[in-house]
């Protein structure tokens, strides 16, 4: 991997940051060492190692001296230190000059995927006169921007799982019908098979959750957890995966059906809630990209929450709207929160992320799971939107 130095230096510039300081101890910051390009199974680092890059100029390096090659071939000056006030010394004369560095810190830990860097660190650099700021949005470009092969990635392991999804919906439709019932564990590892055989690789088998099941946001069956499916139930789907390919990135959908053929007045009643909560945060997210205005993330979750809360429904809307999609199902990006945590990072051009507000109640639950990508000039969906929960008949 190199390291695109120009390309966070003009990024540095344009957010008025003195530099970008990427920081690890024994691994402790995954985020840093993969933007310099440790291989992680190759390099092995016990003590502390600093990497500068300024927004104008060399990026400088302080690494131990017994560990002087730990970051492989990285562009810039390196220094060395052995004992502890060295390491302060080499600190302050790798930070002089410069007034704000960003780094994997999170105010209050709001973001905690990206709170990466000790409070003693932090402590240390202000004491420089440093000002520490988040690089919430250098990481989002530096790591979770996708690329045009990522982004076809995707919208084929979005048409497989779609693919499943039906064939699952067929399945217990199927055996709805002749009364031969099924649980849900048997249909999670029939779809699981199914899986194997559209060429995806997931970290986990997908979620199916019948009557007061889909009532828990992470239910998962299990073989020893677990129940049948009988008619005239709510049964929801939740399944993720991606290509087994270098740089591929996920998709995730949930679709929610009933074995009967008519959907309960309840069920049907929160599914539109939830189904135009997804749709008002879509429409915010259009709008934002057509006029090119800085849109944040908690503000994608404020607009599908509105929604939620006007119905009456706000405190059965229990988790935030939506998380990134990367490499990992919940990727280095944006999430669509401003519930669990208030995410302050922006939504760029070239982010994928998921939208799925849900409504949880004590006997069922509904949520609705789409995609979207971010382009410079639009913004996609990538698979259909459920409008009314399906009849399984």
């Amino acid at each position: 991997m190199t390291i695109e130095i120009e390309a966070i230096q003009e990024a540095l510039r344009a957010d008025r940051i003195d530099g970008w300081l990427l920081y690890d101890f024994h691994g402790s910051n995954p985020i840093a060492r993969r933007v310099i390009g440790l291989d992680e199974t190759k390099k092995l680092t016990t003590r502390r190692w600093y990497y500068l890059i300024p927004a104008k100029g060399s990026p400088q390096a302080l690494v131990h001296a017994i560990e002087h090659a730990c970051l492989g071939p990285v562009p810039g000056d390196r220094h060395e230190y052995t004992e502890r006030q060295q390491l302060s010394d080499g600190l302050a004369a790798l930070v002089a000059g410069c007034g704000r560095l960003a780094m994997e810190y999170s105010p209050k830990c709001e973001i905690p995927s990206l709170s990466r860097v000790d409070a003693g660190t932090v402590d240390s650099l202000r004491e420089l006169g440093i000002e520490v700021v988040s690089s919430g949005d250098l990481v989002q470009r530096f790591e979770a921007l996708w690329s045009n092969d990522a982004l076809a990635t995707h919208r084929e392991a979005s048409e497989r799982l779609y693919r499943i999804k039906d064939r699952a919906f067929a399945l217990i439709a199927e055996r709805t019908r002749t009364g031969c019932a099924m649980t849900e564990f048997e249909v999670q590892q029939t779809m699981a098979g199914w899986f194997k055989n559209e060429g995806l690789i997931t970290d986990c088998p997908p979620i199916v959750a019948a009557a007061e099941s889909s009532g828990d946001p992470h239910y998962l069956p299990t073989a020893d957890r677990t129940r049948p499916i009988h008619a005239d139930e709510l049964v929801l789907l939740d399944l993720w995966g991606k290509l087994e390919v270098p740089g591929a990135v996920f998709a995730d959908i949930t679709w929610v059906g009933h074995t009967g053929a008519r959907v309960p007045d309840e069920h049907a009643t929160a599914f539109r809630v939830a189904r135009d909560a997804r749709d008002s945060a879509v429409v915010l997210v259009e709008n934002a990209v057509k006029v090119k205005r800085d849109l944040r993330g908690w503000e994608v979750d404020r607009a599908a929450r509105a929604v939620v809360e006007e119905a009456g429904f706000g405190q059965h809307f229990m988790h935030r709207t939506g998380h990134s999609l990367g490499t990992t199902v919940h990727g280095n990006g944006v999430y669509m929160d401003d519930y669990e945590t208030r995410d302050d990072r922006r939504v760029l051009p070239g982010i994928g992320f998921t939208i799925e507000p849900g409504l949880y109640f004590e006997r069922f639950g509904v949520r609705t799971e789409i995609n979207v990508y971010v382009g410079n000039n639009d913004v996609m969906v990538t698979g259909p939107l459920q409008t009314n929960i399906m009849p399984l008949i």
